[in-house]
């Protein structure tokens, strides 16, 4: 659906759903060349190297202390190679804690004393710079259309009310595969068109994925980027004010060597208790990790894929991404784009940026566990692929670390169980197996086989600790700024708790999913690529037990373990035990909308966007029925409107030229409909279906199937078919 099929004309009165095309450069990325030698960004921040000695040396002299501490736990007489890999694996484990502990320290003191950054000088462009055009992007992927297009349609509001609105188009881009809900997409469009009065929005949707949501932006890109000097990506979930997005723009104009300004998005419209875990840990603790990393990070910052401001010319000239060598899961499309387009444009000289402090900017979370782990799945993939991005020439050492911590966020969970398991080995070594006291032979120092009980529960609760006081920072902060929305200073504290230890009881789950999903990318698996489910609650119990039944059946087995070598044992291993044990009444019970419902009843877990929502979710929350079409199958709710099928039909892209490639779901999909009497008996499946409703010889023959009325209001299409084929 790309543009006008040629001897497809459209109805008079139908407004083209695109602009016209004004094409730019996007070269694909050689990844093994570096580029020219650049300067160093002007808007870097001063004193870059002094911040980030303070958290990278910090981490470092953290992890050396701890490492000699560990290395006293286990070296009581002499390291055996079994402890000398728990100490590797502990090390490592703890740096990862360490510089999240650094960092946040910085983002405590920024966000106390400065609350944001020097780029957020209001939405003005500087004097004498023209404002630019900006295209807002909404990628779709089988999503309700409903929920898409009150986003858009409040943005849009928003920047009409600041009058600003003539200088920002919209671009639905669809990458819909389900031929019902991308009939529901075009019939959301055009209710959203009527609603907001605009010719400025659009709709484009690709009859192939190509590179999935990367490409779908390559494509939006080098077609009509060369009109737009700034786009900004929104996602299925994402809600922008207008305030925002124009702050964003403004930022860009003063900063001309920036190529992307990344907001951080809060989360809201959290209903299952899993949800709301996530929107209370992200709106308490969000704030001060984003303003560490963007301490640090400078202008050497990252990209969260959504949300952000980018540059047209930094983007094409820079982010071009490649196909990696090499079968999938590793080779194939980068899945995980957006790292990598961050650091292709600061390899090529352009600033990466993040505003911390900026209202306005919203998303939403997955309503499960399960949920969860489906697009951990895919993200897991992504990040695993970013091994074969690493050697790239010229990345800057920051854009190398995040690609690492990206990797790492993942690797970090087969460690964690392997540190668990070794731990329980060297256990059961000790308890049951005759130790070789001279194993290199008669000598007078025998090696016993012992650690130190009293200095591993100093490194337990050290360790802990670390992982304690960002929360206890991050409340704080939170106190000094805005309690009352939070509902005070207590309930958030319980909230902090409440939050602490159901995270504490999933985390091993989590670690038991992550593990697998490592174990099965590296066994060559691909992951897929699934639409997410947004909504929450309803989930059979004994759905959720099938599937954490693997989990609960570890957490049992290192029970049992750790029981037959003590009972203190199975008590210092209670934590993660009890998590997995527990697993699928987690997974069910943080699922449910009730649980979570009562617990806001009760003010807890509650944020400021609950106690006085802003205008622009409200008005999303009122206006998505509105803008939701009635659910339908597709081909009678396009026969069965008049003005959806001629906007449908003037959207058709072009028939297949000589020398392109055939679609096999077309030919067979078009040979079903010739031989059947009716749309039943022709038996389509889902690709055929979306395959001949994006052909015009299909839709000449589906209106020759339809019944009755449906059928007779049809009947001029085919006059109106000329010259077309397969």
């Amino acid at each position: 659906m790309d543009s006008l099929s040629p001897g497809l004309p459209p109805d008079a009165g139908v407004q083209p759903a695109l602009p016209p095309e004004a094409p730019i450069a996007m070269p694909v990325q050689v990844l093994k060349l570096g580029p020219a030698p650049h300067a160093r960004p002007v808007s870097s921040p001063p004193l870059m190297w002094l911040r980030r000695l303070l958290v990278l040396g910090g981490s470092l002299v953290l992890t050396a202390l701890a490492a000699r501490e560990m290395d006293k736990v286990l070296g009581v007489n002499g390291l055996t190679p079994l402890e000398i890999v728990i100490l590797v694996v502990f090390v490592t484990l703890f740096a990862w804690i360490a510089m999240s502990l650094i960092s946040s320290l910085a983002g405590f003191v920024s966000l106390l004393a400065r609350g944001g950054t020097r780029l957020d000088s209001g939405a003005a462009a500087p004097d004498g710079v023209e404002a630019p055009r900006v295209a807002l992007l909404m990628p779709a992927y089988n999503e309700a259309p409903g929920r898409i297009m009150a986003a858009l349609a409040v943005l849009h509001g928003d920047l009409v009310r600041l009058g600003e609105g003539g200088r920002f188009d919209f671009f639905i881009l669809s990458d819909t595969t389900d031929p019902d809900a991308w009939i529901a997409e075009e019939a959301a469009f055009l209710k959203l068109r009527e609603h907001t009065g605009s010719t400025n929005i659009y709709y484009r949707r690709r009859a192939r994925n190509t590179e999935r949501k990367a490409g779908n932006i390559g494509d939006w890109v080098r077609r009509w980027g060369g009109a737009y000097p700034l786009f900004l990506i929104l996602d299925a979930d994402s809600v922008m004010t207008g305030d925002c997005v124009l702050r964003l723009a403004g930022a860009m104009a003063r900063t001309p060597d920036a190529g992307l300004i990344q907001s951080l998005p809060v989360i809201v419209g959290a209903e299952t208790l899993f949800a709301r875990l996530q929107q209370f840990a992200g709106r308490v603790y969000g704030p001060m990790i984003a303003h560490g990393i963007a301490w640090w990070h400078g202008a050497d910052g990252n990209y969260w894929g959504h949300n952000a401001m980018i540059r047209t010319r930094a983007f094409a000239e820079a982010a071009g991404l490649p196909t990696l060598p090499g079968r999938k899961p590793f080779g194939g499309h980068v899945l995980s784009h957006d790292f990598v387009e961050a650091a292709l444009m600061r390899r090529a000289g352009w600033a990466v940026h993040m505003m911390p402090a900026l209202p306005g900017s919203y998303e939403e979370c997955p309503p499960s566990l399960t949920e969860l782990a489906v697009r951990d799945r895919r993200w897991c993939q992504g990040n695993l692929q970013h091994i074969a991005i690493l050697p790239t020439r010229g990345l800057h050492p920051i854009s190398r670390l995040h690609l690492l911590m990206g990797i790492g966020s993942y690797v970090t969970a087969p460690l964690w169980l392997l540190f668990l398991v070794m731990g329980i080995m060297i256990s059961i070594q000790a308890r049951f197996v005759t130790p070789s006291y001279f194993p290199a032979g008669p000598t007078l120092f025998p090696v016993w086989p012992a650690v130190d009980p009293v200095r591993s529960m100093w490194v337990f609760i050290g360790t802990m600790g670390l992982l304690l006081v960002p929360k206890l920072l991050a409340w704080f902060a939170m106190m000094l700024r805005e309690r009352r929305g939070f509902g005070g200073a207590i309930r958030t504290l319980l909230g902090v708790l409440v939050e602490s230890v159901l995270a504490g009881l999933l985390a091993p789950v989590t670690m038991l999913t992550q593990t697998a999903s490592v174990l099965t990318i590296l066994g060559g698996r691909d992951g897929g690529w699934s639409p997410q489910r947004r909504e929450g609650g309803g989930v059979p119990f004994r759905d959720t037990l099938r599937q954490y039944l693997p989990h609960t059946l570890t957490g049992l087995g290192l029970a049992y373990l750790s029981w037959l070598v003590s009972v203190p044992l199975l008590l210092w291993m209670s934590p993660v035990v009890i998590g997995l044990a527990l697993a699928a009444p987690l997974a069910w019970f943080t699922a449910r909308l009730g649980a979570g419902r009562a617990l806001r009843r009760l003010g807890i877990l509650r944020t400021p966007e609950e106690t006085m929502p802003p205008d622009a979710l409200l008005a999303v929350q009122r206006l998505t029925p509105l803008l939701a079409p009635t659910p339908m199958d597709g081909i009678e709710r396009l026969f069965s409107d008049t003005a959806l099928l001629a906007a449908h039909r003037a959207m058709l892209p072009p028939p297949r030229q000589a020398g392109e490639a055939f679609d096999p779901a077309l030919l067979v999909g078009l040979a079903k409909l010739q031989e059947a009497g009716s749309l039943a008996e022709a038996g389509l499946t889902r690709a055929e279906r979306a395959a001949v409703l994006g052909d015009a010889a299909g839709l000449q023959r589906l209106a020759m199937l339809m019944p009755g009325a449906a059928a007779a209001g049809s009947a001029q299409l085919g006059d109106q078919v000329s010259g077309t084929s397969a």
